[in-house]
C-alpha cells in the first residue's frame, strides 16, 4: 500500500512539473525548457553556416547530443506520467516532441557518402522544436478560438478577393495584352493582380499604358484596405472571447490530456475524471 502511494506521489509531482505551468516547480521547468529550445534552434541555425560549423563542429555536435538527450528524457517523462500514454504520443505536441528528438538518433542509420544528403534533410526536422514554444504562449488558446470562430467570415472574404483578382486580371489583360508588358494570358494577369493586391510587388510584370498604370495604382491602394479586413475580423473575435472568458489555468488532465480548466475545477470538463490537486 505504501509503495502504491509512493508511486502515485512521484508521478503526481512529475505531472505537476511537466503539465502545470502555474505551479512554482512547473514555472521553473518551463523557463529552463524554453531556454533549451531557444538554444537548440540557435545551434541548428549556426550549424547551417559553413564557416561557423567548420570551426565549432565538435562543440555544436556535443551540444546537440546533450539537448537531444534532455528532450528524450522529457518525452519519456511526459508519457509515463499520464494515464493514457498513446493519447499523448499521438497528440499534436507529442508528435512535435518526437519529430524534434529523433533526427539525431537517425544519424546512426545513415552511414556513407550516398546518405549524407538525406541526413542533412532529416537534421532539418530539428526546427520542429520551435513549435514546442507554443506551450509557453498563454494567449495562443484565445487566438486559436478566435480564428476558428471567424473562419467562415475569412473564407468568404478570401473567396471575394480571389474573384476580384480574376476580374482585375482579366481587365488588365484586355488593356495590356498588345503592349508587350508581360500580360500574355489571363492566368498570368491574375497572378499579377494577386501580387499587386497583396502589396508584394515582385516587378516581373508591369503595365506600360497610362490606363493600365492608373488601374494598377488603384489596386495598390485598395490592397492596403483589403489586408486590414481579416485582421479586424480576428481582432473582433479576440475581444469578444476575452470579454466572456473565464480565467483558466495550465493544468492538463492526466487521463485525456484536455487543457483549459477553470481555476476552481476539480474534475476534467472533457472526461469527468478527477484532476490533480
Amino acid at each position: 500500500m505504501s509503495d502504491n502511494n509512493t508511486n502515485k506521489s512521484w508521478r503526481h509531482k512529475l505531472h505537476e512539473i511537466l503539465y502545470e505551468a502555474d505551479t512554482p516547480n512547473g514555472k521553473v521547468f518551463n523557463i529552463v525548457l524554453f531556454i533549451v529550445i531557444i538554444a537548440s534552434i540557435v545551434f541548428v541555425m549556426l550549424e547551417s553556416v559553413e564557416s561557423i560549423d567548420s570551426k565549432y563542429h565538435k562543440f555544436l555536435d556535443s551540444a546537440e547530443w546533450v539537448i537531444t538527450i534532455l528532450f528524450s528524457l522529457e518525452y519519456v517523462a511526459r508519457i509515463i506520467t499520464v494515464k493514457k500514454p498513446l493519447k499523448y504520443a499521438f497528440s499534436f505536441f507529442g508528435i512535435i516532441d518526437l519529430l524534434s528528438t529523433i533526427p539525431k538518433y537517425l544519424s546512426f542509420f545513415f552511414i556513407g557518402s550516398q546518405s549524407l544528403v538525406a541526413l542533412r534533410a532529416l537534421r532539418l526536422l530539428r526546427v520542429f522544436r520551435i513549435l514546442k514554444l507554443a506551450r509557453y504562449i498563454g494567449e495562443s488558446t484565445n487566438l486559436t478560438r478566435a480564428m476558428k470562430a471567424s473562419r467562415a467570415k475569412i473564407s468568404v472574404f478570401i473567396l471575394f478577393v480571389f474573384i476580384l483578382c480574376i476580374i482585375l486580371g482579366t481587365i488588365m489583360y484586355l488593356i495590356e495584352s498588345g503592349q508587350d508588358s508581360g500580360f500574355t494570358s489571363i492566368p498570368r494577369s491574375v497572378y499579377w493582380a494577386i501580387v499587386t493586391l497583396t502589396t508584394v510587388g515582385y516587378g516581373d510584370i508591369a503595365p506600360v499604358s497610362a490606363l493600365g498604370q492608373l488601374i494598377s495604382s488603384f489596386i495598390m491602394l485598395m490592397g492596403y484596405a483589403i489586408l486590414a479586413v481579416p485582421t479586424g475580423i480576428v481582432s473582433a473575435e479576440v475581444v469578444r472571447i476575452n470579454k466572456h472568458n473565464v480565467h483558466t489555468n495550465t493544468q492538463s488532465c492526466p487521463y485525456c490530456m484536455t487543457e483549459n480548466h477553470r481555476d476552481d475545477a476539480e474534475y476534467c470538463h472533457s472526461c469527468g475524471n478527477k484532476l490533480n490537486e
